[in-house]
């Protein structure tokens, strides 16, 4: 007799029905579409900085490319990684309707990646000499080094913006973050100009118009966190709670800034190395605006990787091993058809990329000869990031199914580990 729909089908092992599937889809998109807009918009303002840069000269668009790939190398990615740990904890509590425990985690991210950036920030004030030190040219290092030192102040907003992120996707409140992106890309476009232009601060106003974006993006979720009835369960004022178990945040935090870190460092490394090559400021412009266009590509399978953590993690908290399997299947038959159609765009467009970063037709048409690469190159990076979103919801469970529970007494329903894929 043939199942019906509504009937789980045997393979290897228990699958879920079309219906099922198609159910599991349209949660998926519920969260990743808001979440992909917010963070394409979110990197729009590094991006927008740079185009305004790149408009200045080569010599500031080589600069500012450096500098904004050491920034993200030593500071940014570690921020992001170290953030990237709330969509296991707040995932799985909020599945576990442990509410309570969502605000506190945020709170201790916040007070964590603050204290990183303390120490990031001396880094970056000698960002000059260090690049002079692995043998950059003197005038791009110098160049870099002043720019960078502009960027210190977004250090400080960048950690507890992705730390109000993640608090409000763990709990599929996806809206909110892509209208503050959205203000906000739009704010520094204003912004931009008004420094680099009006004002005449060059290409350090666009380093100093991120600090100021990402302040305002992160003031309208703090105030959206304390105002919305949506959040009134997770979020229940500053508590002492914060200040414990940190120890315990550090042993997810820092491996999951490790696995954000080794892919970004792999992109953005090119990027410095480029300053060691003949010519480095048209090979370090190029190389960086090619990145650029990846790292906005980038967003779409990030915002994907986003919402399979969160899902995996809600129903890994709520026990429910075998839907947080469906999901992680889901999400990989959409990312392959997302990585193909993006990597045919970027080569039907190729030659087109580079007028939007700068008028210099050598520029422009070795941009054009590295989109095919760089095509191929985001097929397969598009799976890889979403893998490892699926991993990120999964990874808190494998400590505690040996431990049973963390230092802020979460109980984690009983899970099996036959989840893994």
């Amino acid at each position: 007799m043939m199942p019906s729909m509504d009937e789980p089908l045997l393979g290897n092992g228990v699958e879920k029905t079309g219906g099922a599937v198609l159910t599991e889809l349209r949660k998926q998109l519920y969260l990743a579409g808001p979440l992909i807009a917010a963070w394409l918009l979110q990197n729009l303002v590094s991006m927008i900085s740079v185009m305004f840069v790149g408009h200045l000269g080569e010599l500031a668009l080589s600069s500012a490319s450096i500098a904004t790939s050491f920034a993200s190398v030593t500071g940014f990615s570690f921020l992001a990684g170290m953030a990237s740990s709330l969509d296991t904890l707040c995932g799985q509590a909020f599945g576990a309707k442990q509410y309570s425990l969502l605000g506190i985690y945020k709170q201790r991210a916040i007070l964590v990646l603050t204290l990183v950036s303390v120490v990031v920030a001396v880094i970056w004030s000698y960002t000059g000499q260090i690049l002079l030190l692995f043998g950059q040219d003197p005038e791009i290092a110098s160049g870099a080094g002043s720019y960078i030192r502009w960027m210190i102040p977004a250090l400080f907003a960048y950690g507890p913006l992705q730390c109000h992120v993640r608090f409000l996707q763990t709990q599929n409140i996806v809206l909110p973050v892509m209208v503050s992106s959205g203000v906000t890309a739009l704010n520094h476009l204003l912004v931009c100009w008004l420094l680099v232009y009006k004002i005449g601060l060059g290409y350090k106003g666009a380093a100093l118009a991120n600090a100021i974006s990402y302040l305002t993006n992160v003031s309208i979720l703090a105030i959206y966190v304390r105002l919305s009835p949506a959040c009134k369960n997770t979020w229940r004022g500053f508590a002492k709670e914060a200040f414990r178990g940190i120890p315990n945040f550090l042993k997810l935090g820092v491996p999951s800034a490790l696995m954000v870190c080794l892919e970004w460092w792999s992109f953005e490394l090119l990027v410095l190395l480029s300053g060691l090559l003949p010519n480095p400021k048209l090979e370090t412009s190029v190389l960086s605006i090619c990145l650029n266009l990846g790292s906005l590509a980038f967003m779409i399978p990030f915002g994907l990787s986003a919402a399979i953590s969160t899902r995996v993690s809600n129903e890994l908290g709520a026990g429910r091993p075998q839907d947080a399997r469906l999901a992680t299947r889901v999400v990989m038959v959409v990312a392959l058809f997302v990585g193909v159609f993006i990597g045919l765009a970027m080569v039907l467009a190729r030659n087109l990329w580079g007028y939007a970063y700068s008028n210099e037709e050598q520029v422009v048409a070795y941009i054009a000869r590295m989109m095919p690469v760089l095509a191929v190159a985001f097929v397969f990076d598009d799976l890889q990031c979403v893998l490892s979103g699926a991993a990120g919801g999964k990874r808190l469970v494998l400590v505690l199914i040996l431990v049973r529970t963390t230092s802020s007494g979460f109980q984690l329903p009983s899970v099996s580990p036959s989840f893994i894929i």
